[in-house]
């Protein structure tokens, strides 16, 4: 008889059918896997640039070369990573990612050559983050959550949000105190130290362990309206997925991929340039970290409200809200760049950082809606590679425009309208029509 591969190595749930729905475990795991993903990446990025290209006398461009070679790495491996998700689930991929990120920021504390920066970070930036990031944690809670799922993606996100409000400051004391070289050393220390804890309570999905989405159990439902609804709106889900191929042939998916590839474009931009942009502007490293530190405030004040509409609003809507809001938060930072407000700067963060918070729940949460859970994990693989290529871009060309002309503001304007013309692609997409009607009882 054939057996399913992930059933094998998924130990029974400890908890019990009146205990607490183990998919709120699966939320944590997203929160940290997010967390660690983005504090790692790109909220932290800034904060190694000058200390690293003044030490070893490389240009912006440079130094942006290993992120944005790392972002091409990632998206090839999250073409093979999605199908693994749907197959294994995210323990063992988790911990595997985890032990990547420690090896390779420990070798990257001794780096002294370009060559060797840029292949550690397509290790840590390209392989870890595809094993412990976004597409692993919210592959699994889409596969937990069809009615919540909502709430339980937004909850999950708050990691990205916390990772832009903690390890900005927190790092930048860290280089500055004790330099860039123990920098890593903490970072490859700490991240081991929550990851590999975490991954270990991860799961595949509820039927491994005789459970349904959303915390329902077979026979217990009858009379139940809420549940009723419930899991008729688990069987449409089940009823109406996509496989890749089939996902492949509609037009959503491709507007999709163009409307989160600018956003994400010009996100990872102004992430990693963010604190020289300040800096160079005449505010100091601290003023800049508080200001980046904010973002991630709102970023993470945000998730009430995007889970809160995500319940009542079409989510292409929200998502079209999302992206504009970033674009109206890049203005504000040229503006305050001209006239030097840091009050201005403060606002201008705040308002990119609302934005952002959305980018995590409501794309993930898009996807899903779009093409159901059963082959998710394939549906968001495929779409990686596309999107990570304009998130390449997006560093390196500011770099090389900072470089060409000794200043930002041409290039900010750019993320400006990457911002929207992502919000005009999400709004001309539509949902793709159901394959067929779910059988009741």
């Amino acid at each position: 008889m054939n057996r399913d591969p992930a059933s094998t190595q998924q130990a029974a749930l400890p908890s019990n059918r009146r205990g607490l729905f183990w998919g709120w475990w699966i939320v944590l795991g997203a929160v940290v896997g997010q967390f660690v993903a983005m504090g790692a990446g790109g909220s932290i990025l800034g904060v190694f640039l000058r200390p690293m290209t003044a030490e070893l006398d490389w240009t912006a461009a440079q130094y942006t070369a290993g992120a944005s070679a790392a972002f091409v790495v990632g998206g090839l491996a999250g073409f093979l990573v999605g199908p693994l998700v749907d197959r294994y689930g995210a323990r063992p991929l988790m911990l595997a990612g985890a032990c990547v990120y420690t090896i390779a920021f420990l070798a990257m504390s001794r780096v002294d050559a370009l060559w060797q920066f840029i292949l550690l970070s397509m290790l840590a930036g390209g392989v870890g983050f595809s094993l412990v990031g976004s597409l692993v944690v919210n592959v699994t809670l889409s596969k937990w959550f069809v009615v919540r799922r909502g709430w339980a993606i937004a909850l999950g996100s708050s990691g990205v949000s916390l990772a832009g409000l903690i390890m900005p400051v927190t790092m930048t004391s860290v280089v500055d105190s004790m330099g860039w070289r123990s920098g890593f050393v903490v970072l490859a220390i700490v991240i081991f130290a929550i990851v590999a804890p975490v991954a270990l309570m991860m799961r595949r999905r509820p039927e491994d362990h005789g459970l349904l989405p959303d915390g329902t159990y077979g026979g217990a439902q009858a009379g139940s309206g809420g549940s009723e609804r419930a899991f008729e709106a688990q069987r449409r889900d089940a009823a109406n997925s996509y496989t890749r191929g089939e996902a492949l042939r509609t037009p959503a998916i491709w507007l999709l991929i163009l409307a989160y590839g600018l956003h994400t474009m010009a996100i990872m931009s102004v992430l990693v340039h963010a604190i020289p942009f300040m800096t160079d502007t005449g505010f100091t490293r601290t003023e800049a970290a508080l200001v980046i530190a904010l973002n991630g405030g709102a970023n993470l004040s945000s998730k009430v409200f995007w889970g809160y509409f995500l319940q009542r609003v079409h989510v292409r809507y929200l998502s079209a809200i999302s992206l504009s809001t970033c674009a109206a938060g890049v203005v504000l930072m040229l503006v305050s760049a001209h006239t030097g407000s840091l009050g201005l700067m403060f606002f201008a963060f705040f308002c990119w950082g609302f934005g952002f918070g959305g980018t995590v729940p409501l794309s993930e949460f898009i996807w899903a809606k779009y093409f159901g859970r059963v082959h998710i994990g394939a549906v968001r693989g495929v779409s990686v590679p596309f999107t990570i290529v304009f998130q390449a871009m997006g560093p390196v060309i500011g770099g090389i425009y900072f470089d060409a002309t000794g200043a930002y503001g041409g290039v900010f304007a750019g993320f400006v309208a990457a911002h929207l013309v992502g919000a005009l692609a999400v709004l001309a997409s539509r949902e793709p029509p159901p394959k067929l009607v779910p059988i009741a009882g």
